[in-house]
């Protein structure tokens, strides 16, 4: 978020982002803020993290392109000013 975003605008992303645990393909759907640790090796640049799992590539893929996520896309880019995905498999 840009640093100057108010309590409302950040409370919109946030339950912009909760809104995406609708989708059925999600098998762990978590939101997380910075947590108050302070070490040279993290990263507290952000406002929120993200993490979801699927089972499999068809569900990230579904992901992408479900009206949930791309209304939640559509109403909250304003919001950000950065994205970082990480995508792994384990």
């Amino acid at each position: 978020m840009a640093p100057d975003a108010t309590p409302a605008e950040k409370q919109q992303l946030e339950n912009g982002i909760r809104s995406l645990r609708a989708i059925e393909t999600l098998r762990m759907f978590n939101v997380g803020t910075p947590a108050e640790t302070d070490r040279p090796v993290i990263d507290r640049s952000y406002t929120f993290s993200l993490l979801t799992v699927f089972d499999d590539a068809a569900g990230e893929k579904e992901y992408q392109v479900h009206p949930v996520h791309l209304k939640f896309v559509d109403e909250h880019k304003h919001l950000w000013t950065k994205v970082l995905i990480y995508d792994s498999v384990g």
